[in-house]
């Protein structure tokens, strides 16, 4: 059976729920248009919109589930999780860089979203284990090998981790059974750190 996507419907409801202009420095809001990464500041970028949404649907985002937002940024992607999850659900972002934590809980705070938030990283610890297991992970940071760490954070069944691995997009998709791999293609992303700058 082909794997699950998340629909298209949605991600354009949660597209139309949390407008990338609002997760933008004022300087950089002109540009929230363009299919392109925008600067947000301390190295980091806010991916654009093309690549988000094709990390979005191979995530096959439900209603209900706990999400995991590794490298939340400005938190954008936070509050696309928030809104494909929806109220009954819950999202949890960590991002490493404190201002943009701070920057990240601010942006979040206006849409009301109790059901998201985001935390400061742990330096040296990746991810959130000590709320695992979450059934969906993405990870918005290129990883140099498919992190462990990361796919031990995911429930036992029905669980996806998205993230790209060395320059490629990879879907691991985990059951009771076994645990699959697809590559998508090339991607280019800010690297994934575990340690502050």
């Amino acid at each position: 059976m082909a794997p699950g996507r998340t629909p298209r419907r949605a991600l354009d409801a949660a597209f139309a729920a949390a407008p990338r202009e609002a997760f933008l420095p004022a300087s950089q809001r002109r540009f929230a248009r363009l299919d392109r990464p925008l600067l947000i500041g301390h190295g980091q970028t806010n991916s654009q919109p093309r690549t988000v949404r094709r990390m979005l649907a191979l995530l096959d985002v439900r209603t209900g589930q706990r999400v995991l937002d590794v490298g939340s940024g400005s938190a954008w992607t936070t509050a696309l999780l928030a809104a494909l999850v929806g109220p009954g659900g819950e999202v949890v972002g960590v991002e490493l860089v404190p201002e943009l934590v701070e920057q990240g809980r601010a942006n979040l705070r206006p849409f009301r979203l109790t059901h998201a938030r985001v935390e400061q990283a742990q330096p040296g610890v990746l991810g959130c284990p000590e709320q695992a297991p979450f059934d969906r992970v993405l990870v918005s940071a290129a990883a140099p090998e498919l992190p462990a760490g990361l796919v031990a954070q995911l429930a036992p069944d029905d669980a996806v981790l998205v993230v790209p691995v060395a320059g490629t997009l990879v879907e691991l998709r985990r059951d009771a059974r076994r645990t699959r791999l697809v590559e998508h293609g090339a991607y280019s992303f800010v690297p994934l750190v575990t340690d502050p700058p």
